[in-house]
């Protein structure tokens, strides 16, 4: 026999037992890779909408920002943005897809709030900051979604492997070895029972 299993009632109970659970486990790594497609579609709807609103605010805010350059002048402004703060606190939690450990951001999203003296802008500059620090808030979203999709990516990936793994090699391969135990067994049975008639039919004769 090429399954180089030996033919007995044993190793096909274990067989089917292993069939079984090989089987299951395809199921099970199929509805995983299902919850993860879908919400990997779901992020990436989402990180298409957030990349958008950043255009749209960017454009926005580049238009404020040339409006103030031009009143007044790039020393100005970079001494001004000096008393700007570079980021606000923020905390990197994680919450649990399918067992994939997706990052979540959390941050208090704060009114914006001049850090700088009035008499020293302009109101373009001032629209420019504060157009800015709600980009940043943006940025952080888009930053969690994008690698929460690149984890789920991954996940989807390994959990493909491991679902082919057991649809193309091991379910086929339990499943010949049943086939062939199964085969071998009701053959020496039938072999057995032509015997047993022989030996009854010489006692008979006697």
């Amino acid at each position: 026999m090429a399954t180089k299993v030996i033919p007995t009632k044993a190793n096909l109970l274990q067989t089917k037992a292993s069939l079984e659970f090989a089987k299951k486990g395809y199921d099970l790594l199929d509805k995983k890779r299902t919850v993860l497609i879908k919400e990997m579609m779901d992020l990436n709807k989402k990180a298409a909408e957030i990349q958008n609103k950043i255009v749209v605010e960017f454009a926005k805010t580049y238009r404020a920002l040339e409006d103030a350059t031009i009143t007044m002048g790039t020393e100005s402004i970079f001494e001004v943005s000096k008393a700007v703060p570079i980021e606000d606190d923020y905390e990197v939690k994680f919450r649990s897809v399918m067992g994939v450990e997706l990052p979540k951001v959390k941050y208090e999203e704060k009114e914006r709030r001049a850090e700088y003296s009035f008499h020293r802008t302009t109101s373009a500059f001032d629209e420019a900051s504060i157009d800015l620090h709600g980009v940043k808030y943006l940025i952080y979203e888009l930053a969690e979604v994008e690698n929460s999709v690149f984890k789920l990516a991954q996940e989807i990936k390994k959990t493909q492997k491991r679902a082919n793994a057991l649809d193309k090699i091991q379910i086929p391969k339990y499943t010949k070895i049943v086939k062939e135990i199964e085969n071998i067994l009701q053959e020496k049975e039938r072999e057995d029972f032509f015997r047993l008639k022989k030996v009854k039919d010489k006692k008979n004769r006697k």
